[in-house]
């Protein structure tokens, strides 16, 4: 998906890819929720989605799910999904809203949206029994340009510290402004890391994606992030195409306050572990990666644009969902063939070209966080 070009020299020597037992093997599945999507900051959703009070979506981590919803205070608020009478999962839809309260299906106990327990029927023979001592457990949550962030880890990292690249990397683009006007969900048949790396190069574009290498030719571009949790870059924008659409017109208006050479450009990020944020003159594009086992993947992918669209009927954001709804499945398509490759006992590491810069890069990242 993402495409940039960095000069060959910034491969390492002998950089390769990942040996067949990081793409099949359970173990190291169950290893990289623990050290990896446990421990660091991950994008669960947008703001926007909570716009009502006991407005809520859930997020699955591994065996783990958070409920993120709006108290009562008009706070955003993250808890593990997880009953403290016998452990029972509380809620069981992915979005919806909560009147006032949350009450477990199975004995009836009942909590208030800032996750303090108000309702425990026939607990009055219990010995020392009191409400306050089984408040939901909590999640650490961050907000971020819109974009809210869980960690399961018990003591996290600061988001400030760990984002601190970022924070005000993308402010032109006022990203906490946008709007929701296009979501897919997908389920893909493959290991997680294909889709982040698949993102991360454009060696595969003009035989995955003529339409795309058409209107961001592959060899244009330049990568800003090379080392990190942070990787990526921009691609410039052929002549006589505005934007990376249907048509090759902007399909709405612009995004933010963007200087000329940003309304030019199309700039692709992963973040660790989970987020691709692809960044548009005219909308933001974001997907959000889960593992679901070693070959099964979910993703979430939203398009955002200016608020500004909703006063314009001349414009067509269709253009951009459709173009890039396209391209997903075709990139899904070969992420899936490379799984099937992958788990073949033929397959072995071979080396990176210096078109994969970005994938060598996010390989040595990972690994130093795994902790094999």
């Amino acid at each position: 998906m993402a495409k940039f070009l960095k000069t060959p020299e910034a491969l390492e020597a002998g950089a390769c890819t990942l040996p067949r037992e990081y793409y099949i093997d359970p173990e190291i599945l169950d290893k990289e929720f623990e050290q990896l999507f446990q421990k660091n900051w991950l994008c669960a959703g947008r703001l926007e989605q909570l716009s009502k009070e006991g407005g809520f979506f859930t997020a699955t981590v591994g065996k783990e799910n958070v409920i993120v919803l709006r108290s009562s205070s008009d706070e955003i608020n993250a808890f593990y999904n997880v009953c403290r009478h016998r452990g029972t999962r509380i809620c069981s839809n992915e979005v919806g809203n909560f009147s006032k309260s949350i009450q477990c299906p199975y004995h009836g106990w009942t909590y208030d949206l800032e996750g303090n327990l108000i309702g425990a029927p026939l607990m009055e023979g219990a010995e020392e029994f009191a409400k306050e001592d089984y408040p939901l457990h909590s999640v650490p949550l961050a907000e971020w340009e819109g974009f809210l962030f869980l960690n399961l880890s018990d003591s996290p990292e600061p988001f400030e510290t760990a984002f601190d690249p970022l924070l005000n990397r993308f402010k032109l683009w006022e990203m906490k402004s946008l709007i929701e006007h296009g979501h897919h969900n997908y389920e893909v048949n493959c290991n997680w890391k294909l889709i982040i790396q698949n993102y991360s190069e454009c060696y595969h574009c003009p035989m995955i994606h003529p339409e795309l290498a058409e209107i961001t030719p592959y060899t244009g571009g330049r990568n800003d992030l090379f080392k990190g949790p942070f990787l990526g870059g921009y691609m410039d924008i052929a002549g006589g195409k505005e934007s990376i659409t249907d048509s090759g017109h902007f399909c709405a208006p612009l995004v933010g306050d963007l200087s000329k050479k940003d309304q030019q450009r199309v700039y692709y990020y992963s973040i660790f572990p989970n987020m691709l944020l692809s960044l548009h003159p005219d909308y933001v594009m974001v997907h959000t990666v889960w593992p679901v086992a070693t070959d099964r993947s979910r993703i979430s992918c939203q398009w955002l644009f200016s608020p500004a669209l909703s006063g314009h009927n001349g414009y067509h954001p269709g253009d951009a969902i459709d173009f890039w709804h396209k391209t997903n499945q075709q990139d899904w398509n070969i992420c899936q063939q490379s799984q099937l490759g992958i788990e073949s006992e033929k397959y072995s590491p071979a080396p990176y070209s210096g078109q994969e810069s970005l994938l060598a890069a996010f390989d040595q990242y990972y690994l130093s966080k795994l902790k094999m």
